[in-house]
Protein backbone atom coordinates (compact mmCIF):
# COMPACT_ATOMS: atom_id res chain seq x y z
CA UNK A 1 0.00 0.00 0.00
CA UNK A 2 2.56 2.31 1.06
CA UNK A 3 4.63 2.04 -2.39
CA UNK A 4 1.39 2.41 -4.38
CA UNK A 5 0.73 5.95 -2.32
CA UNK A 6 4.74 6.79 -3.02
CA UNK A 7 4.29 5.98 -6.92
CA UNK A 8 0.93 8.12 -6.99
CA UNK A 9 2.66 11.15 -5.25
CA UNK A 10 5.79 10.97 -7.78
CA UNK A 11 3.32 10.86 -10.86
CA UNK A 12 1.26 13.52 -9.34
CA UNK A 13 4.54 15.61 -8.53
CA UNK A 14 5.64 14.84 -11.89
CA UNK A 15 2.61 15.81 -13.48
CA UNK A 16 2.55 19.28 -11.52
CA UNK A 17 6.66 19.81 -12.54
CA UNK A 18 5.03 19.47 -16.43
CA UNK A 19 2.29 21.67 -16.23
CA UNK A 20 4.14 24.46 -14.61
CA UNK A 21 7.02 24.10 -17.50
CA UNK A 22 4.36 23.88 -20.25
CA UNK A 23 3.43 27.43 -18.80
CA UNK A 24 6.70 29.13 -18.87
CA UNK A 25 7.34 27.60 -22.27
CA UNK A 26 7.18 29.96 -25.16
CA UNK A 27 5.87 28.72 -28.64
CA UNK A 28 8.05 30.31 -30.74
CA UNK A 29 7.28 30.36 -34.66
CA UNK A 30 9.31 31.08 -37.51
CA UNK A 31 8.96 34.36 -38.87
CA UNK A 32 6.79 32.74 -42.19
CA UNK A 33 4.78 30.86 -40.18
CA UNK A 34 3.87 33.43 -37.74
CA UNK A 35 2.82 35.93 -40.82
CA UNK A 36 1.25 32.26 -42.26
CA UNK A 37 -0.60 32.05 -38.94
CA UNK A 38 -2.11 35.31 -38.82
CA UNK A 39 -4.22 35.32 -42.10
CA UNK A 40 -6.41 32.86 -40.48
CA UNK A 41 -5.93 33.76 -36.71
CA UNK A 42 -5.44 37.24 -36.35
CA UNK A 43 -3.18 38.68 -33.77
CA UNK A 44 -0.45 40.29 -33.44
CA UNK A 45 3.17 39.54 -33.97
CA UNK A 46 5.81 39.44 -31.43
CA UNK A 47 9.65 39.64 -33.20
CA UNK A 48 12.40 39.31 -30.88
CA UNK A 49 15.33 40.61 -33.02
CA UNK A 50 18.46 38.87 -31.50
CA UNK A 51 22.52 37.69 -32.50
CA UNK A 52 24.66 34.88 -31.58
CA UNK A 53 27.02 37.30 -29.95
CA UNK A 54 24.84 39.66 -28.13
CA UNK A 55 24.76 38.66 -24.23
CA UNK A 56 22.11 40.49 -23.38
CA UNK A 57 19.86 38.70 -26.17
CA UNK A 58 21.23 35.55 -23.89
CA UNK A 59 20.19 36.81 -21.06
CA UNK A 60 16.85 38.03 -22.13
CA UNK A 61 16.02 34.43 -23.67
CA UNK A 62 17.58 32.77 -20.13
CA UNK A 63 15.08 35.21 -17.69
CA UNK A 64 12.77 37.26 -19.42
CA UNK A 65 11.57 34.64 -22.27
CA UNK A 66 11.25 31.81 -19.61
CA UNK A 67 9.02 33.68 -16.97
CA UNK A 68 5.33 32.14 -16.45
CA UNK A 69 3.38 35.37 -17.24
CA UNK A 70 5.72 36.25 -19.80
CA UNK A 71 5.29 33.34 -21.69
CA UNK A 72 1.33 33.06 -21.22
CA UNK A 73 0.96 36.50 -22.74
CA UNK A 74 3.05 35.77 -25.62
CA UNK A 75 1.38 32.18 -26.06
CA UNK A 76 -2.30 33.50 -26.25
CA UNK A 77 -2.04 37.60 -27.52
CA UNK A 78 0.76 36.98 -30.28
CA UNK A 79 2.56 34.76 -32.70
CA UNK A 80 6.48 35.47 -31.01
CA UNK A 81 9.47 35.10 -33.37
CA UNK A 82 12.92 34.88 -32.37
CA UNK A 83 14.64 36.47 -35.20
CA UNK A 84 18.90 35.94 -36.18
CA UNK A 85 19.51 39.47 -37.12
CA UNK A 86 22.78 37.89 -39.18
CA UNK A 87 20.55 34.39 -40.63
CA UNK A 88 21.58 33.74 -43.62
CA UNK A 89 18.06 32.13 -44.76
CA UNK A 90 16.00 33.65 -47.31
CA UNK A 91 13.17 34.99 -45.68
CA UNK A 92 9.95 35.33 -48.35
CA UNK A 93 7.18 37.31 -46.60
CA UNK A 94 3.97 39.55 -47.77
CA UNK A 95 5.19 38.63 -51.06
CA UNK A 96 8.91 39.88 -50.62
CA UNK A 97 12.12 37.74 -50.51
CA UNK A 98 14.65 39.12 -47.63
CA UNK A 99 18.70 38.12 -47.93
CA UNK A 100 21.92 38.72 -46.22
CA UNK A 101 24.18 40.24 -48.67
CA UNK A 102 27.12 39.21 -46.65
CA UNK A 103 29.12 42.47 -46.99
CA UNK A 104 31.56 41.60 -43.49
CA UNK A 105 32.38 39.50 -41.02
CA UNK A 106 28.87 40.89 -39.07
CA UNK A 107 26.85 41.17 -41.91
CA UNK A 108 22.97 42.09 -41.07
CA UNK A 109 19.52 40.67 -43.01
CA UNK A 110 17.63 42.56 -44.79
CA UNK A 111 14.72 42.00 -43.14
CA UNK A 112 16.17 42.98 -39.86
CA UNK A 113 17.26 46.30 -41.24
CA UNK A 114 13.58 46.50 -42.29
CA UNK A 115 12.16 45.51 -39.17
CA UNK A 116 14.34 48.07 -36.78
CA UNK A 117 13.73 50.97 -39.28
CA UNK A 118 17.68 50.68 -39.80
CA UNK A 119 18.48 50.92 -36.09
CA UNK A 120 20.42 47.82 -35.47
CA UNK A 121 20.28 47.30 -31.56
CA UNK A 122 20.08 44.31 -30.01
CA UNK A 123 18.25 43.00 -28.35
CA UNK A 124 15.16 44.27 -29.89
CA UNK A 125 11.50 43.37 -30.01
CA UNK A 126 9.21 44.38 -33.26
CA UNK A 127 5.57 44.41 -32.96
CA UNK A 128 3.30 43.71 -35.99
CA UNK A 129 -0.34 44.70 -36.12
CA UNK A 130 -2.25 42.24 -37.76
CA UNK A 131 -2.45 43.30 -40.94
CA UNK A 132 1.19 42.71 -40.45
CA UNK A 133 2.51 46.12 -40.35
CA UNK A 134 4.91 47.10 -38.22
CA UNK A 135 3.85 48.81 -35.04
CA UNK A 136 7.17 49.85 -33.52
CA UNK A 137 10.46 48.41 -32.91
CA UNK A 138 11.38 48.87 -29.23
CA UNK A 139 15.42 48.30 -28.64
CA UNK A 140 17.22 46.92 -24.83
CA UNK A 141 16.55 44.40 -22.62
CA UNK A 142 13.95 44.01 -20.95
CA UNK A 143 12.98 42.08 -17.52
CA UNK A 144 9.57 40.16 -17.06
CA UNK A 145 8.47 43.21 -14.94
CA UNK A 146 9.47 45.57 -17.96
CA UNK A 147 8.16 43.81 -20.17
CA UNK A 148 5.05 42.43 -19.61
CA UNK A 149 3.34 46.03 -19.42
CA UNK A 150 4.58 46.87 -22.69
CA UNK A 151 3.12 43.46 -23.53
CA UNK A 152 -0.62 44.41 -22.41
CA UNK A 153 -0.19 47.69 -24.16
CA UNK A 154 0.52 46.95 -27.48
CA UNK A 155 -1.90 43.46 -27.45
CA UNK A 156 -4.55 45.70 -25.72
CA UNK A 157 -4.50 48.42 -28.71
CA UNK A 158 -3.57 50.87 -26.03
CA UNK A 159 -0.75 52.75 -28.13
CA UNK A 160 -3.61 53.89 -30.12
CA UNK A 161 -5.20 56.10 -27.45
CA UNK A 162 -2.61 56.77 -24.93
CA UNK A 163 1.57 56.45 -24.13
CA UNK A 164 3.10 53.79 -22.56
CA UNK A 165 3.31 55.91 -19.20
CA UNK A 166 0.02 56.88 -18.69
CA UNK A 167 -0.55 53.46 -19.14
CA UNK A 168 1.84 52.08 -16.68
CA UNK A 169 -0.38 54.46 -14.72
CA UNK A 170 -2.90 51.75 -13.91
CA UNK A 171 -1.16 49.19 -14.90
CA UNK A 172 -1.36 46.12 -12.34
CA UNK A 173 0.90 43.40 -12.73
CA UNK A 174 0.53 40.10 -12.03
CA UNK A 175 4.25 39.37 -11.41
CA UNK A 176 5.07 38.89 -8.11
CA UNK A 177 8.27 40.56 -7.07
CA UNK A 178 9.68 39.81 -3.79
Amino acid sequence: MKKVIFLTLIICAGLVRMSFGQESTIKWYTIEEAFELNKTEHRKIFIDVYTDWCGWCKKMEATTFTHPTIAKILNEDYYAVRFDAETNDTIKIVGQNFINKRSGRRSTHQLAITLLKGRLSYPSIVYINEQNQIITPWPGYKTPQQLEPILHYIAEDKFLSQTLEEYQKTFKSSIITN
